[in-house]
């Protein structure tokens, strides 16, 4: 456990931010969670930085959770990583056999040497070392993020238009057969043989399209580059609440009017809300799995929160946590999050492994950190690039939520929709 922690006033949050990544960017391991001035989502920091690996536990799916529970225990203070969604075949008798060009481990943690935790006015540094040198070293480092790469990069969709469609109809015959009532369906773009520069990448995103759980993660060659809207749990002494996003309308920045139209339209939509209903009650139904009988609730149902290219529909499950719950129970029994599977959760998985193309890895898993006091917030990694240095393969994969009332095009559309900022910053 880092058992000191000295706190700094800042002069210029923006300025020390960007300092603090290019220093962050020395180390092999570091995972940046930022909240991009959100406050609807309840934040503990407007930023937090987990920089250096002490002790480590990578894991796949078969015992993960068990090993990561022994990690745990034996390492109780700060911890940081992530959850890939191919842990299913962990939770689930399931498996994973589709192409994979990044890499990421299905489940990975860290204890950090160093923790910065950033409000608007001030950071506090946890570390062993001498708090007073680290924030002497960032505060050398340039207040600017450069491009040191080639910028352009050819993006190829996995999966052509006619075939995605193709897809889609035939998920919607599952649907009517019995199979299942609601599918989350994804489709990857991917370039081979590509140069970024990730720091500078993740820079650009969060200008186009800030987002509360924005995160930028680096384990040796690999990233996660993430501007996510959605948060998969967070636990807040014996409390738990899930939000998840189901039901998306574009964004209409040229008029006010039409802006608000495409707003009214996801509060209005049977559609949108039927979705939104679906994932509640799955979402309902594994809270409850943890939570003491009776305390699981819906604090907000249906609410609608504008972000920089889209507005979502959001809302917000809650429960008081039993006895004797240990955070991994919780992860275990809620995990993967059912925005990103759909409903009923095993059936929708084996049709997702069965037409989607690509392995999800770390897309539609979690990244996210447990403090001292055993509190935790975790993500869902959407609206994300990943990147192998290594291999120069970079990937990000964008869908959405199929219902039987779903239309082909439509679909293909949001899902195009959804990886615009993407593409834009690869331009």
């Amino acid at each position: 456990m880092n058992k000191n922690s000295q706190t700094f006033s800042l002069n210029n949050f923006t300025e020390f931010r960007i300092q603090m990544l290019n220093w962050a960017n020395r180390f092999n391991i570091f995972c940046l969670l930022d909240n991009q001035h959100y406050n609807f989502t309840t934040p503990a920091f407007e930023c937090l930085l987990a920089a250096g690996s002490k002790k480590n536990i990578t894991a796949h799916a078969g015992n993960a959770f068990e090993s990561l529970q022994h990690f745990y225990n034996e390492n109780k203070g700060w911890l940081f990583g992530h959850l890939g969604y191919d842990l299913k075949n962990e939770t689930e008798k399931l498996h994973s056999r589709n192409y994979d060009g990044i890499g990421f481990e299905d489940m990975h943690f860290f204890v950090p040497e160093i923790v910065l935790q950033l409000s608007e006015t001030q950071v506090t540094i946890f570390t062993d070392g001498n708090a007073t040198e680290i924030i002497e070293a960032i505060q050398q480092e340039p207040s600017t993020i450069t491009q040191n790469t080639p910028a352009a990069i050819a993006v190829t969709n996995r999966i052509a238009k006619e075939d995605y469609i193709s897809i889609i109809q035939k998920l919607r015959q599952h649907i009517l057969r019995g199979d299942c009532y609601e599918i989350n369906f994804c489709q990857e773009f991917f370039a081979a043989d590509a140069v970024i520069d990730p720091l500078y990448v993740y820079h650009k995103l969060i200008q186009l399209s800030p987002n509360p759980f924005a995160a930028l993660y680096k384990i040796n060659e690999r990233f996660c580059i993430c501007a996510s809207p959605e948060r998969y749990v967070k636990k807040e002494g014996n409390k738990i609440i899930s939000q998840p996003i189901k039901g998306t309308s574009k964004r209409d920045l040229l008029s006010k009017e039409h802006d608000l139209q495409n707003k009214n339209y996801l509060s209005q939509n049977e559609k949108e809300k039927s979705e939104n209903v679906m994932v509640v009650d799955l979402v309902r139904n594994d809270l409850s799995k943890v939570c003491k009988q009776g305390t699981v609730k819906v604090e907000e149902l249906f609410g609608v929160y504008s972000f920089p290219q889209v507005h979502q529909m959001i809302s917000t499950i809650s429960g008081e946590i039993k006895d004797n719950i240990s955070w991994i129970d919780i992860i275990k029994a809620t995990f993967p999050m059912g925005s990103m599977t759909g409903a009923p959760k095993k059936s929708v998985m084996e049709l997702i492994e069965q037409y989607e193309q690509t392995r999800r890895g770390l897309f539609s898993g979690s990244i996210g950190y447990i403090n001292p006091e055993g509190d935790f917030d975790f993500n869902v990694v959407i609206r994300s690039m990943f990147y192998n240095a290594s291999n120069r393969y970079l990937s990000f994969q964008a869908g959405g939520g199929i219902t039987f009332y779903s239309d082909a095009e439509k679909e293909y559309e949001e899902s195009l929709l959804k990886a615009v900022a993407m593409m834009k910053v690869l331009e």
